[in-house]
């Protein structure tokens, strides 16, 4: 019995590694979303995340952007070329919307929630985080700037590189997030559109703040 356990726990295990290597897969149907709407002979699901970074294998932050996951469905085996280019966010009815920026760009304020830095030597009891430097610890030494290791920040970053919306022409159906820059607090939000303007043709989503 114990070894049928362990094979199914390493089953599953390999089958969640697939998964992950695989990116982030869309949900069972459209309406599992916020908001779907039709574009062409596609249907564009859509969800606003916030400040949360949701990868299948954990939930990351970032401050200067907001997340949409969105989901793209079809006919069987319908293919479509993707691009996060093809989106934009229109956010409290202003003017110019945001347009979708490439997840590189969101590693540089990318942070992980269940990171902690390591405690401190005893009796020193200031630590300064994110390569800021100053002040002094109790004992009257240089404050040392704490960092996460570089190997979990390439974690991190595969991670969302993975979970990011996939370029290029794909079996449909498909999903992945797509970034906005904003750093305000979410709750100054009010309403969203999602426009997506693309080789399918073109649809609007109205989002949930």
């Amino acid at each position: 019995m114990l070894c049928q356990c362990v094979f199914g726990q390493n089953a599953d295990s390999k089958e969640t590694q697939v998964r992950a290597a695989k990116g982030l897969p869309p949900r069972a149907t459209p309406a599992d979303y916020q908001s779907h709407a039709q574009a062409g002979a596609a249907t564009l699901a859509a969800e606003f995340m916030g400040h949360s970074v949701a990868t299948p294998e954990a939930i990351f932050s970032t401050e200067d952007y907001v997340v949409v996951e969105v989901g793209i469905f079809g006919a069987p085996e319908a293919r479509l070329k993707l691009s996060f280019e093809d989106f934009s966010l229109r956010m409290n009815g202003k003017k110019a919307p945001l347009p979708a920026q490439p997840y590189g760009l969101v590693f540089k304020s990318l942070k992980d929630p269940d990171w902690s830095p390591p405690a401190p030597p005893e009796g020193k009891s200031k630590t300064s985080f994110g390569g800021l430097s100053g002040g002094k610890n109790d004992d009257g030494s240089p404050v040392v700037p704490v960092h996460m290791p570089i190997e979990l920040v390439h974690i991190m970053e595969q991670r969302v590189q993975r979970a990011a919306l996939p370029e290029g022409e794909r079996v449909l159906p498909e999903a992945g997030l797509i970034f906005f820059p904003f750093r305000g607090k979410t709750d100054s939000i009010r309403s969203l559109e999602l426009t997506y303007t693309g080789p399918a043709g073109k649809a609007t989503l109205a989002l949930q703040p």
